[in-house]
């Protein structure tokens, strides 16, 4: 499974970046890859501290998201719950709730609409398996962070039946309109589809990968990359696919356009 974009070598890995987080690459170097195709292993090393018990809650969780009423369509496929937080040297500080906000230039099918999502469970919010993956994350990501102290935690449910798919991404190829963006997989389920793509800002292909194991993810610069995942279709036999994900958002606290407090 490849780990770094198709035209990079291993090498472009983003490293570790300090505590002030500057960029430890010399000046007039090449920027770091713009994304990074991370095996399951990462998170199950960051997660290793977690209680059994925290994790399986953690996990289960997917099971309680309510359906997303901005779709438009007559039956709900994807079901979400969203939080926002405070990045700190130890930890998460959850932020007020509010409206998801994406701009109508990165969203062609709800940009500009608030949406306002259920809240997350507070056993998710204060547990520590999302500070770890938070954290594993925040310290990996693909260029300087030294502006980012802001992220937005999505869980999602995208299903499917025998005769009805479900498209993760219904806007297409497209941005998020963040600094950084991890993706997630928790779970996937007699489903078939859910190819993840990356292109460059010329719309021309650079990734493709299919998530298969759980915890596996893929952590993009969403300025300098775009990305869309191909509808899911149920397996043969599956009463009903099941793919879910966890997505982070990373930004800076001054970008007003993410959430609007209530």
């Amino acid at each position: 499974m490849p780990t770094t974009p198709m035209t990079t070598p291993d090498s472009a890995v983003a490293p570790d970046l300090p505590a002030d987080g500057r960029s430890p690459v010399p000046a007039g170097a090449p920027e770091p890859a713009p994304f990074t195709h991370f095996p399951s292993g990462v998170l199950r090393e960051a997660l290793d501290g977690v209680p059994a018990p925290a994790l399986a809650a953690f996990l289960d969780s997917w099971n309680d998201l309510p359906a997303d009423e901005y779709l438009g369509t007559d039956r709900p496929y994807r079901f979400r719950r969203y939080g926002r937080f405070r990045l700190l040297d130890d930890g998460l500080e959850p932020l007020p709730h509010g409206t998801f906000l994406q701009d109508r230039a990165v969203n062609s099918l709800v940009g500009g609409v608030p949406r306002l999502f259920a809240p997350l469970h507070d056993a998710v919010a204060a547990g520590p398996a999302l500070r770890a993956v938070v954290r594993a994350f925040r310290d990996r990501l693909p260029g300087p962070r030294h502006t980012v102290d802001t992220c937005g935690v999505h869980q999602i449910r995208v299903v499917a039946l025998p005769d009805a798919e479900g498209d993760p991404a219904p806007e297409g190829i497209h941005q998020d309109g963040h600094s950084y963006v991890a993706q997630v997989l928790i779970r996937r389920d007699g489903v078939e589809g859910a190819q993840s793509r990356l292109y460059d800002l010329d719309r021309c292909e650079i990734h493709r990968a299919l998530l298969t194991d759980p915890l596996e993810s893929i952590v993009l610069d969403d300025r300098r990359v775009l990305h869309d995942v191909s509808p899911i279709t149920s397996a043969p036999g599956a009463a009903i696919g099941v793919r879910d994900m966890l997505l982070v958002d990373f930004f800076a606290s001054f970008d007003s356009t993410k959430e609007v407090a209530l």
